[in-house]
C-alpha cells in the first residue's frame, strides 16, 4: 500500500471533503454536518450557537435567507473544518511554494537556500484548533512517554485568562488576551505583531516610512526564528491607546516577538513583571512600574505569580491569585472584556503550491469552492511539462491542460501537505482491498487502534497531533471507533551520521570554501557524503548532483574546495545516509539488523561507526561454528548438561523481558554470553541449539532459518513457539560467600544454597583461614546475609 496511490488517497480525498462538508460544534464538542448548521440559520440565525469559528458572525434567520448563494457560501467557510482562509505563510518566490517551519533556517530555504518571506496568502486550512480540548484531554488515555505528552501540551498551551478592550485616542478598538489581569495598572505600553491588520490602521503619516521599513525587514523570518531569537526589535506605530481603568494614553509600537496567530496578535506590555516586555522597555526607554510589594527590578522583571499587589489601585493589598480573580471580575462587571480560555495551537495549513500531492477534489463556481461527489474520487493527478510553478505564477497544476470539470469549472491548482496521506494510513492497513469504505466497521472494531507506535520526537507537533485530530474527526462521522489512534508510543533514538556542508555566497550560486567562509555572507547547504571524500569537494561531481548547481563557482583553498561537516541525525534531507544496500553486501543484513541493535538503548541516539561492526559478525560466525566440527555440520541428540541449560535458560528469560521492554541491545550481549559459555561447553545438542536459534530469529532471521532447516525442519523459524522459561535451571547449586572480619572481606567460601545459617555460621569459625584471623580470640557476633557474606565481629 503506498499514499501516493490513487486508490490510497481516494479516502484522503474523501476525508477532506467530509471535513468541508462539516462544522464543530462546541455544545456537543464534536463534528456535526453542515446541512445541519444551514438549516439552524434559516430557521433562528446565530442565536443560541456555539460553532468553532475563524471570526464570531452574528445574523438573523431573516439576514441569512435574505443573502445570495454565494453570500452564504462565504458565510459557511467561517464554520467549515475544511476552510479556505487567509493566513501568514512561508512563502518562496524563486521555488514558487508555500514552505514548513521546518524547511526554513535563517531566512532561507533549506533546498536551495532561497529567500523566504512572510506572506498573507489565500491556503486551504483544517480547523485543528476546534479540536484543542480533546487533544488535551486524550493525552491523558495514552501510554505515551512523559516528555512527549508535555510536547504536545505546551503545543496546544491550554491558558485561562482575559480577553480585554482597549479603545484608541483615534476612536478604534482592540482587544488582548491576558493570563495576568491582575497586572493591568503596570501596562506601560502596547505591542502589536508585524502581521497585524491593526498595523495598517494605527500607523500615524509620519511613522509611515520607518514601519514600513521594519515590516519588510521581518517578513524575512520564520516565527519559529522570531520566537527563539530573543535580540530586541521594534518602532513605534505613532498612535495610543486608552488605559481600561485610568484613561492614561499607551504608545502602541510594533515588535516580531508579538506572533499574530497567538491570541489577539496585540499584547498590554507590563515590563516590570514579564521578561520580554522588560528588555524591549529598557531597549526603548520606556516606563518600568513595579506592582509587588518588595520585588526588584532594577536588573531584570519580576516574574514570580507570588506577592502581595501595590500600585495598582483597587487590587492593593491582596495576594497575586486574589487579584487575578478579582481583575477578572471588575472587567466583566465593567463591560471591558470576559474571562476566556485561549489556545496555543492554530489551524493547520493544508495546501501547497508544488506538483507532488494530492489533489483538492474542489473546483470553482463564481468564484466560490465546492467539492466533487465521492463517486468522483480519486481525482488523480494531471500531467505536465514541468513540474515548476507557471510563467504567471500559478502551481504547477496550472500547466495542466483540461485542468477543469466535465461541466468546465476549474479545478483548485495547489496540492494536499505530506501530512495528509499519513493522517490516517493505520486505518487502511486494517482493510487495504476495501474499495468501498476506508475501512468497513467490522475491520475497526476488530483491530481498533494501532497497539504500539514506534517514531522520533520530531513528529510531537506534526503528524502525531494531525494524526489524532484526523482520528477524533473520523470518530466523530463514526468511522473510526476509537478516540486515539496510536496507544502506546516508543520514541526510538536517531542513528546519526556525519553531515558535510558547502557554504553558498547569498543570493548567488558560488560557493566559498570552509576556511574562507567567514570573509563573505553565506548560507550553509547539506551534500551528499557520497562525494566527499575526507572532507573534500567533488566539484564536477557536486555539479552534476543537482542541475541548480550546473553552472556553480567555487572559491578555493589551494586547489581544494573544503566542506564543513557536523555530526547530525542520519537523514535524506541532510544526504548523510549510510546505504544500508552496501552494508548487507559487505557484511549481510543479520549483521547489520543485530549491529543497529547493539549501538545501545532504542530510546537513545547513536552514532554510527562502520569500524565497530567487526565484533558483530564475529558473533555470528562463533554461532555458525557450534553447528560445526571439522568443516562438517554436526550436531547431536544427546541430552544436554545442567550447564548447558543454565546458560540456555538464562538467556530464555533474559530475552524475554527485553524484548517487552524494547532493550534490543542488552538482548544481543545476552546472546554473545550465551554462545561464548555455550562454545566453551563444547555444545552440539541440538535440544540446546534449536531453541537458541528461536529466541535469536527476530533478530537475525536470515542465518537462523538456514541453520534451522539444517536442523533437519520442515516449517519456518518464524512459525516455531518460543522456548518456555524453566525456573528449576537456574537455581544455583552453590553461592560464594565473601567471609569478613570486622567488616573487611578476608576470603572466599561457597556453601550450599540449602545451607542454614547455623551451618554456615560453624563451617566459617571452624575454618584455618578464621582461626587465623581469629588468632585466639572469640566473636562477639556473626552476621549471615544469605547467599552474599559473613561478617565476624571480634
Amino acid at each position: 500500500m503506498q499514499t501516493c496511490d490513487p486508490e490510497y488517497y481516494k479516502w484522503t480525498q474523501w476525508a477532506f471533503v467530509k471535513m468541508f462538508k462539516s462544522y464543530y460544534c462546541n455544545q456537543a464538542q464534536q463534528a456535526r454536518p453542515i446541512d445541519e448548521l444551514i438549516e439552524i440559520f434559516s430557521q433562528q440565525g446565530t442565536a443560541g450557537l456555539d460553532p468553532a469559528c475563524t471570526e464570531p458572525m452574528s445574523f438573523s434567520a431573516d439576514d441569512w435567507n435574505a443573502k445570495t448563494e454565494k453570500e452564504q457560501q462565504e458565510i459557511l467557510m467561517n464554520y467549515r473544518i475544511a476552510y479556505l482562509g487567509d493566513t501568514m505563510v512561508n512563502w518562496c518566490p524563486q521555488l514558487g511554494t508555500v514552505l514548513a517551519n521546518d524547511e526554513v533556517s535563517e531566512g532561507l530555504s533549506i533546498r536551495g537556500g532561497y529567500p523566504v518571506e512572510q506572506k498573507k496568502m489565500r491556503q486551504w486550512c483544517l480547523r485543528v484548533s476546534a479540536y484543542a480540548q480533546r487533544l488535551l484531554d486524550g493525552l491523558d488515555d495514552v501510554d505515551w512517554t512523559e516528555s512527549l505528552k508535555e510536547t504536545q501540551r505546551n503545543w496546544i498551551g491550554r491558558s485561562v485568562g482575559a480577553e480585554i478592550k482597549f479603545k484608541t485616542s483615534g476612536g478604534l478598538s482592540f482587544d488582548i488576551f491576558t493570563t495576568r489581569a491582575d497586572t493591568i495598572f503596570g501596562v506601560t505600553f502596547m505591542v502589536l505583531a508585524p502581521e497585524s491588520e491593526l498595523v495598517e490602521q494605527l500607523t500615524t503619516a509620519g511613522q509611515r516610512q520607518a514601519v514600513d521599513e521594519y515590516i519588510l525587514k521581518t517578513k524575512k523570518r520564520t516565527e519559529r526564528e522570531r520566537i527563539a531569537d530573543k535580540s530586541v526589535s521594534g518602532v513605534f506605530s505613532g498612535s495610543y491607546a486608552l488605559h481600561p481603568f485610568t484613561g492614561e494614553p499607551l504608545p502602541v509600537w510594533i515588535s516580531d516577538y508579538v506572533l499574530a496567530g497567538y491570541g489577539t496578535g496585540a499584547i498590554m506590555a507590563v515590563p516590570g513583571h514579564d521578561s520580554r516586555d522588560y528588555a524591549f522597555a529598557k531597549h526603548f526607554n520606556l516606563p518600568v512600574i513595579p506592582l509587588i510589594e518588595g520585588c526588584d527590578i532594577s536588573e531584570e522583571s519580576f516574574d514570580a505569580k507570588e506577592g502581595i499587589m501595590m500600585n495598582s489601585d483597587f487590587l492593593n493589598g491582596l495576594s497575586v491569585k486574589e487579584a487575578i480573580a478579582k481583575a477578572a471580575d471588575e472587567v466583566e462587571k465593567r463591560k471591558l472584556g470576559y474571562r476566556k480560555v485561549n489556545f496555543r495551537l492554530r489551524d493547520a495549513i493544508f495546501s501547497r503550491q508544488r506538483y507532488w500531492g494530492e489533489p483538492f477534489p474542489v473546483y470553482y463556481k463564481e468564484g466560490m469552492p465546492y467539492t466533487l461527489e465521492e463517486g468522483e474520487l480519486p481525482l488523480e493527478l494531471p500531467e505536465v511539462d514541468k513540474y515548476l510553478p507557471t510563467e504567471s505564477g500559478e502551481p504547477p497544476l496550472g500547466r495542466a491542460k483540461n485542468w477543469q470539470t466535465k461541466e468546465g469549472y476549474p479545478l483548485e491548482l495547489s496540492t494536499m501537505p505530506g501530512f495528509a496521506g499519513s493522517s490516517a494510513y493505520y486505518l487502511r492497513y486494517m482493510d487495504p482491498r476495501n474499495d468501498r469504505a476506508l475501512v468497513s466497521k467490522e475491520a475497526d472494531e476488530y483491530w481498533r487502534n494501532v497497539d504500539l507506535y514506534i517514531g522520533g520526537t520530531e513528529h510531537a507537533t506534526g503528524h502525531l497531533i494531525y494524526s489524532r485530530f484526523w482520528n477524533k474527526f473520523l470518530f466523530d462521522l463514526g468511522v473510526s471507533c476509537e478516540q486515539e489512534p496510536f496507544r502506546k508510543l516508543v520514541n526510538q533514538g536517531m542513528i546519526q551520521g556525519r553531515s558535510n556542508f558547502v557554504y553558498r555566497i547569498k543570493e548567488t550560486n558560488t560557493f566559498v570554501s570552509l576556511n574562507l567562509k567567514g570573509q563573505y555572507d553565506v548560507t550553509p547547504i547539506h551534500v551528499d557524503v557520497n562525494i566527499v571524500h575526507n572532507d573534500i569537494l567533488d566539484i564536477e561531481a557536486f555539479r552534476n548532483w543537482n542541475p541548480e548547481y550546473k553552472n556553480a563557482q567555487f572559491i578555493l583553498e589551494e586547489g581544494k574546495y573544503i566542506c564543513g561537516w557536523a555530526v547530525e541525525k542520519m537523514s535524506k534531507s541532510m544526504y548523510n545516509v549510510v546505504n544500508p544496500d552496501v552494508i548487507v553486501e559487505n557484511y549481510g543484513a543479520d549483521t547489520l539488523r543485530l549491529y543497529e541493535m547493539f549501538l545501545g538503548p532504542l530510546e537513545l541516539s547513536k552514532p554510527w561507526d562502520t569500524n565497530g561492526i567487526d565484533g558483530v559478525r564475529r558473533f555470528l560466525r562463533r554461532l555458525w561454528n557450534l553447528f560445526q566440527s571439522n568443516g562438517e555440520f554436526c550436531v547431536s541428540d544427546e541430552e544436554p548438561t545442567k550447564e548447558e541449560l543454565k546458560a540456555l535458560h538464562k538467556l530464555i528469560k533474559k530475552v524475554a523481558f527485553d524484548i517487552e521492554n524494547f532493550s534490543f541491545n542488552t538482548s544481543v550481549s545476552a546472546f554473545m554470553i550465551c554462545v561464548n559459555e555455550l562454545s566453551q561447553l563444547k555444545c552440539n545438542k541440538r535440544a540446546i541449539l534449536s531453541d537458541l536459534l528461536i529466541c535469536l530469529a527476530p533478530f537475525a532471521p536470515h542465518i537462523t532459518e538456514e541453520l534451522w532447516h539444517r536442523l533437519g525442519n520442515k516449517q519456518t523459524i518464524c512459525d516455531a513457539k518460543f522456548p518456555e522459561l524453566n525456573e528449576e535451571y537456574l537455581k544455583e547449586d552453590l553461592f560464594s560467600y565473601s567471609i569478613s572480619f570486622n567488616g573487611r572481606s578476608r576470603y572466599v567460601l561457597d556453601f550450599p544454597a540449602d545451607a542454614s545459617n547455623v551451618e554456615i555460621e560453624k563451617t566459617v569459625l571452624e575454618h584455618p583461614n578464621s582461626q587465623r584471623w581469629l588468632d585466639g580470640r572469640s566473636p562477639k557476633k556473626v552476621i549471615v546475609v544469605p547467599k552474599k557474606i559473613v561478617n565476624v565481629v571480634v
